[in-house]
């Protein structure tokens, strides 16, 4: 038996040419309270399927990684108690010791690409970490992207990040940043993160001919990176983004926060901080990003 077994919907739609999106797994399993989180799942797939795609959440269950996920798989990746989380160094020690696993953005889009799936949609990029001159934190996202040949629709890079930073990282590793309709790199919980877009795009067929002419050009095998903006209406007050950035840092420090607990600790707190509002916005931001990919990856399989 493959490592690697796709559902047989997503298996017969990469077989016809037909679009297909990958939807990560980490916002499931450890990014939204239980019973929000699988509602979410058939959200984020059924926004896919209304973008014109069909859906493929990844996962590895049951000691194979899954493409495309049954409801059953769903409810067990949604309520399970020891679901890993897995980037790319960790996909072989869960499969060989049979671990349950979610798959981060990084991940995902390898995973993906291998599957033959060319469109990816997540909710926030990683990056370049606060301070990471001195501790080098930065995330795998990044390099997974800068070798990976595939689009992924992101609402920019999470605000606690260094945004700017990420930028310059992800042009050094040669990965073309569109944004989506906006001039503006957009901040994950806000639409405007404070730097420019390097390119702007304004419907889903200009993305797919960038990710064509980049494959007709060959050389370096780096991805697409489309940056839409959360939603206006969704977009979290920008005063208490900053208050609650600012008291996030501080409480990380405090508590001796460091390397890949940072992330996840900092969202809590915005959680906490927000009364919940900032996982309304992070579950509307995928639901818009799925439902971009869907249409980018239906103008990719019209174009070929």
């Amino acid at each position: 038996m493959s490592v690697v077994q796709l559902h047989p919907e997503v298996e017969q739609a990469v077989a016809d040419h037909r679009p297909v999106v990958a939807l990560e797994s980490t916002i499931l399993a450890h990014g939204l309270p239980r019973g929000d989180n699988r509602t979410a799942a058939d959200r984020f797939e059924a926004a896919v399927r209304r973008g014109g795609a069909v859906p493929a959440t990844i996962a590895v269950l049951d000691g194979a990684v899954r493409v495309g996920l049954t409801p059953d798989q769903l409810d067990r990746l949604c309520a399970g108690d020891d679901v890993a989380k897995l980037s790319v160094r960790d996909l072989a020690p869960a499969l060989a010791l049979g671990r349950d696993g979610a798959t981060t953005v990084a991940s995902t889009a390898a995973l993906a690409h291998r599957a033959g799936i060319a469109v990816f949609a997540t909710g926030g990029l990683g990056g370049v970490h606060r301070g990471a001159a001195e501790t080098f934190d930065v995330s795998a996202d990044l390099p997974v992207l800068g070798s990976t040949p595939i689009v992924v629709v992101c609402a920019g890079v999470k605000s606690i990040l260094d945004v700017g930073a990420t930028l310059e990282y992800l042009e050094t590793l040669s990965v073309a940043v569109l944004g989506y309709r906006t001039d503006a790199f957009p901040g994950f919980y806000l639409a405007d993160s404070g730097f420019p877009a390097p390119w702007r795009v304004d419907i889903p067929e200009q993305v797919a001919s960038v990710l064509t002419h980049r494959r007709g050009l060959g050389g370096p095998g780096a991805g697409v990176l489309v940056a839409n903006p959360v939603p206006p209406e969704s977009e979290l007050d920008r005063g208490l983004h900053d208050r609650t950035l600012a008291s996030g840092l501080e409480l990380v420090e405090r508590e001796h926060v460091t390397g890949k607990d940072v992330t996840p600790r900092l969202l809590a707190h915005f959680h906490e901080v927000t009364a919940g509002a900032s996982l309304a916005v992070n579950v509307d931001l995928v639901l818009s990003n799925a439902l971009l990919a869907g249409q980018i990856a239906a103008a990719l399989a019209e174009q070929r």
